[in-house]
């Protein structure tokens, strides 16, 4: 191969080499949005871009410079620590301004989630070395960061937001449990501000189908892509005989564990199921009958959850409720794993993920509990097999790295070709 080939070659591999990248996230940590955040990051590393991860803190005071506050989310986000850190937050005194009072802090105490998000953004200091900085790109991450992405952007850099969920559903689902002042945000009122933060990116990118189809009839004006996150593959072996339900603390998957041992276990005799992660806790907390009942199956966290998925022989996903794409199913999809899931664990991906040849999915307890019984009786996968599944590859084609490295190679150049002229 000649030199010019080569050339060709690694540009082609390559297409954003030289350019550089502002990417802002929230300071979040231990969630699928900071899994995102690291897709993100090593796919624009890998296309050859110069990334500006910035980590913006919604807590008053997390100023640029106040290292002892930014301590614990540098502890949990070890993972960031291969390239500089820049960071983001609003100063206590932009709190006390009589305007602040009056347009933010009195909508929020009647639950308006989104006008306290934007505030905060509008009023964020960033790290010296970010404020004067220009970029070729602004990734950002999240509708209520994009005041942000428009400083950074300065008019002329493309913006690519990420919208993650449709964020006013969860404001409105949160605010079911608060004690806010009458009358109450409503969630007309909080997607409207959303949906015009939005307008101010180039280009959407939503995370899940649904979303995707949502947002397009909402903001049909804008350009949207559908780009599922990159999610880290689970091991495909050596296999062992382990029934596996990986789940963490949150409310979604307490209330889905909870079903599960009260609606589906009791049916299904015999069967033995090893339940992991901090889930434990919320179901302690929530139903302490069923977790009396089945303490020995609880393992709680572990360390490397890849060692779960490595030696197991089928994966549960006994999901009832939650919103948007479900990081454990794409997990769980990775480890080419046989799969007992329920419609609501499959939300967001695609029809074909559901008509893949070994993962059963059911509509009741009792589904649940009589594909359990049969599919723990059949002879596991061995290593080779599961690599070469339907569910494994599906995942290979749509949600590894690989994949999403190269759908956002094409999106992202093209946005910076149309803002250059080039």
């Amino acid at each position: 191969m000649s030199v010019a080939s080569r050339d060709c070659l690694a540009c082609a591999q390559r297409p954003l080499l030289g350019r550089r990248v502002a990417l802002i996230h929230p300071a979040w940590h231990s969630c699928g949005t900071y899994r995102v955040v690291l897709g993100q990051i090593a796919a624009y590393r890998a296309l050859g871009a110069e990334v500006f991860p910035i980590a913006v803190s919604s807590d008053p005071g997390f100023v640029p410079g106040r290292n002892w506050l930014w301590k614990s989310f540098n502890q949990a986000t070890a993972e960031l620590d291969g390239g500089a850190r820049y960071y983001g937050g609003a100063p206590f005194h932009a709190m006390l301004s009589p305007r602040f009072l009056r347009d933010v802090l009195w909508p929020y105490l009647h639950g308006d989630q989104a006008v306290v998000r934007l505030a905060m953004a509008e009023r964020t200091r960033l790290s010296p070395a970010i404020e004067g900085a220009t970029f070729d790109l602004v990734h950002c991450n999240h509708f209520f960061l994009m005041p942000i992405a428009r400083r950074l952007a300065r008019g002329a850099a493309p913006i690519l937001l990420d919208t993650h969920d449709l964020q006013a559903r969860q404001f409105a689902l949160i605010n079911e449990t608060m004690p806010w002042l009458s009358p109450r945000a409503s969630y007309e009122s909080m997607l409207a501000q959303e949906l015009e933060a939005m307008r101010g990116a180039d280009l959407l990118l939503h995370l899940n189908a649904q979303e995707a189809e949502d947002f397009r009839a909402l903001i049909p004006e804008k350009a949207h892509a559908l780009l599922y996150p990159a999610t880290p593959e689970a091991p495909t072996g050596p296999g062992g005989p382990d029934i596996v339900l990986v789940a963490s603390n949150n409310t979604a998957n307490v209330e889905s564990v909870v079903w599960f041992l009260r609606e589906v276990a009791p049916k299904a005799p015999g069967v033995t199921v090893k339940i992991v992660g901090n889930v434990d806790a919320g179901v302690r907390s929530k139903a302490p009958e069923q977790y009396a009942a089945y303490k020995d199956w609880f393992l709680g966290r572990v360390e490397d959850p890849g060692v779960v998925y490595a030696n197991a022989r089928l994966a549960l996903l006994p999901t009832i409720s939650g919103t948007g794409l479900s990081i454990k199913t794409v997990e769980a999809l990775s480890s080419g794993l046989p799969l007992i899931a329920t419609r609501q664990a499959m939300r967001g991906l695609d029809e074909a993920a559901s008509r893949l040849s070994g993962v059963v999915i059911v509509d009741s307890a009792q589904e649940f509990a009589d594909a359990l019984s049969r599919t723990a009786a059949s002879a596991p996968l061995d290593e080779a097999g599961r690599r070469g599944s339907p569910a494994r590859r599906y995942y290979e084609s749509r949600l590894s790295l690989a994949a999403y490295k190269a759908s956002l190679g094409v999106l992202a150049a093209a946005l910076i070709s149309a803002g250059s002229g080039e």
